[in-house]
């Protein structure tokens, strides 16, 4: 019988130090079990995705001293080593499997599948290896891949022909809201074609705008799931694995229970690790939120609250002559619901210093929407002042359907660090909203219960920079924008197809110009954590000056 234990941990790209210590730590409690060989994700000791970190040779070098540092923590134990790490080889940078056993690494395995799509670029930073070939362990051959390799066949299938008699796949996968299904699907795919049980180990956290969910599990040769480990939150799995002729079968050293997580609870979460990490791994203070009693902002809020505790996040109500009185009220609850710090700044003398100063230019021109951003960007020089002043990041609100269609203020309220919203649809902002008025989870640092008046998620959505304003003013309905925008941005469709699908044909035209018009400002937007299969910025990159618009 062999031992396993899988490390589901959160490394920090580029931290070495902590990533070593993080790794001996959990090393360490599975040697206490005497396990066999404990398992940690791709590029575990430097954080993935590394991007053009990986072409600096000090870093490379530094690697190298940090392995075989954790390689003398071996020395004398009977637990071995299998992680991923970057590697300088033969001069040449690739991104390996290393097993390390007893002071020395005994093994070092290419990935051989080089992802070159959506987020990841490996092509351009790393060389292929070869197709791999099982290694012999404690009388198991293991058949070890790098996450993408497990995305086809041929690794699998030479694999298999050359012995392995068990698959383990070392991964740096981010969420999105369909990428657990697809890793299963594929994982049972290549569990079909050999007959071999496979083990998916993935890593947690958030790195910029994307972030790790974890999910790990473990398949059967019947494709069932012997342990699934939990979703955005490092934990530690142990099975073993029994070989009885020339069957190896796999079973966990304790009881486990299926991970289900709803859709608005996984992107929920997804939004709160991405902002922790985020505000943690850059070293914030805390962070800071103009408040305007809208739900974009009171789920921001809710989310950061969640992430780093009430006394890290301060709420700013900035009213002008236009704000409701039920803005204000609404703004004074989610505080009250939450307990953070709040204050109030009016921003009309702001306002009425510019009117002043730009009258002059402004002479004969009728009021319109530049008075309208002016107020924005009130707002937004009154948050990067205090952000300047006291070291708290300023967290930008717009959702994903705003931004596409450039329904945000440049300088205004786009402003700001993060955007935890960045990747998030209209109808979803009101969506996780009343999921997280209705739910809680043990890590989460926020309220047990509700977070926002029920007033904030069934008012009318409005900017209100002038009288009587709503959103519906400027853009078509949420339900009809959204759905045009999902077919546009996430399945690709042309005008053509979305038309056909019984969409009126002026909004179809008139929100397709609008998504390609906003390309300049998502270019100057800050970063927000991936949800979707398609995020903007990160994975669908449009040319800003664009000549084939003027074709249609």
């Amino acid at each position: 019988m062999t031992t396993i234990g899988l490390c589901q941990i959160n490394p920090w790209v580029g931290h070495l130090q902590h990533n070593l210590e993080k790794i001996k730590h959990h090393l360490a409690l599975c040697q206490q079990q005497g396990v066999d060989l404990v398992v940690f994700p791709e590029c575990a000791i430097t954080g993935y995705p590394l991007e053009d970190l990986v072409l600096n040779r000090y870093f490379l070098q530094q690697v190298e001293y940090v392995i075989h540092d954790l390689a003398d923590a071996t020395i004398g134990s009977s637990t071995a080593i299998l992680l991923g790490s970057p590697w300088l080889q033969a001069d040449k940078i690739v991104n390996t499997a290393m097993l390390i056993e007893d002071g020395k690494i005994q093994h070092i395995l290419l990935k051989h599948k080089l992802p070159n799509h959506g987020v990841f670029d490996e092509k351009r930073i790393f060389q292929p290896g070869p197709l791999p070939v099982p290694i012999l362990f404690r009388g198991l051959q293991l058949g070890i891949m790098v996450c993408e390799d497990m995305w086809y066949p041929e690794p699998t299938q030479h694999l298999k022909q050359n012995g392995a008699e068990v698959l383990v796949v070392l991964n740096g996968s981010p969420f999105d809201l369909t990428k657990h299904e697809r890793r299963q699907n594929q994982a049972k795919e290549r569990v079909a074609e050999t007959g071999l049980p496979l083990i998916y180990l993935n890593m947690v956290g958030g790195q910029d705008h994307l972030v790790f969910d974890g999910q790990s599990f473990v398949m059967t040769a019947d494709q069932d799931y012997a342990l699934e480990m939990p979703a955005f939150q490092e934990a530690v799995g142990f099975i073993k694995l029994e070989k009885k002729e020339s069957r190896v079968s796999v079973k966990p050293l304790e009881e486990t229970s299926k991970n289900l997580i709803t859709e608005d609870e996984a992107v929920y979460h997804c939004l709160v690790m991405g902002l922790k990490d985020y505000v943690e791994k850059n070293g914030f203070k805390g962070v800071l939120i103009g408040l305007s009693g809208g739900i974009d902002s009171a789920l921001v809020a809710a989310i950061a609250v969640d992430a780093l505790g009430a006394e890290r996040v301060h709420c700013i109500m900035m009213p002008s002559p236009y704000t409701s009185k039920a803005s204000f009220d609404d703004a004074k609850s989610i505080v009250e619901f939450l307990k953070t710090s709040y204050q109030v700044l009016n921003i009309e003398p702001a306002m009425m210093a510019y009117q002043d100063i730009l009258q002059d230019t402004f002479t004969g021109q009728a009021a319109d929407t530049t008075e309208e951003n002016i107020q924005s960007r009130a707002r937004g020089m009154l948050l990067m002042a205090m952000s300047n002043k006291n070291g708290s990041m300023v967290l930008s609100t717009g959702n994903k359907s705003e931004m596409a269609v450039g329904y945000a203020t440049l300088y205004g309220d786009m402003c700001g660090g993060y955007n935890p919203l960045k990747d998030v649809y209209k109808l979803q902002v009101f969506s996780l909203s009343q999921w997280r008025n209705e739910n809680n989870h043990p890590n989460f640092l926020g309220p047990k219960g509700p977070v926002m008046p029920v007033s904030v998620i069934t008012k009318p959505p409005s900017a209100e920079l002038k009288p009587n304003q709503t959103d519906q003013d400027s853009l078509p309905a949420y339900e009809i924008l959204d759905a045009i925008l999902y077919e546009l941005i996430e399945k690709k469709s042309s005008i053509q197809d979305v038309v056909a699908q019984g969409f009126n044909q002026a909004d179809v035209d008139r929100v397709y110009h609008l998504l390609h018009r906003a390309e300049y400002k998502r270019r100057q937007s800050p970063p927000g954590p991936k949800v979707s299969t398609k995020a903007l910025s990160a994975e669908r990159r449009y040319p800003i000056t664009n000549g084939f618009l003027l074709n249609l």
